[in-house]
């Protein structure tokens, strides 16, 4: 793997270590079935969707030079009725690298890069499967992974998705409970077809 993309790699570690402050934030969120749909637009707006009612928003800290996250900006959105969240993350690829919209060199070095860390971050880590799409109505190029482990106190379904357009990059998670696998398949069904 490139040192591109070992640094690159440091957007979706952040999204990640965000999952520790799971409990937290979805504790302080106000729980609403009556919370409109969230509309989400990532890199300048070839990647965006819609998440249906009852979502709340709550903004992640933003990145800092200090830690190598300057630039990262993302947003945690929970729903307490399903009990699933949404974290959706973008930062600015390091070194100043341009990439094309379906990079898959780029996005398949990512993707390995951030299956080792999310192996070496959770012990109970296990990768169900991992996929390479591509958005029909935008050409943007998807590298899914979906796995299990404990997060937050608990067993969790997690799919992340993964894209790259120019200079910039993004991370979505989505994590639910186990017993809620269609539910789950359904959401990012949604946020894979931009609907």
């Amino acid at each position: 793997m490139s040192l591109l993309s070992k640094k690159a790699v440091v957007l979706l570690l952040t999204a990640a270590a965000s999952l520790g402050a799971l409990n937290a934030q979805a504790a302080k969120a106000t729980t609403s079935d009556k919370a409109p749909t969230q509309k989400v637009s990532m890199l300048g707006g070839k990647f965006t969707f819609t998440l249906p009612k009852g979502f709340i928003a709550n903004p992640l800290p933003a990145g800092d030079a200090a830690t190598g996250t300057a630039g990262a900006t993302g947003t945690m959105y929970t729903n307490q009725t399903t009990k699933t969240v949404v974290i959706a993350a973008e930062n600015t690829i390091p070194g100043g690298a341009n990439v094309k919209d379906n990079d898959g060199e780029f996005l398949d070095a990512t993707v390995s890069a951030f299956a080792t860390e999310q192996r070496n971050a959770l012990p109970d880590f296990n990768k169900l499967s991992e996929k390479s799409l591509t958005q029909k109505s935008t050409g943007l190029g998807l590298r899914q992974i979906d796995s299990t482990a404990t997060q937050g106190g608990g067993m969790t379904l997690d799919t992340s998705l993964m894209a790259a357009s120019g200079t910039r990059m993004a991370i979505i998670q989505v994590i639910s409970r186990p017993n809620d696998k269609t539910g789950h398949e359904t959401l990012v069904n949604q946020i894979i077809t931009g609907k």
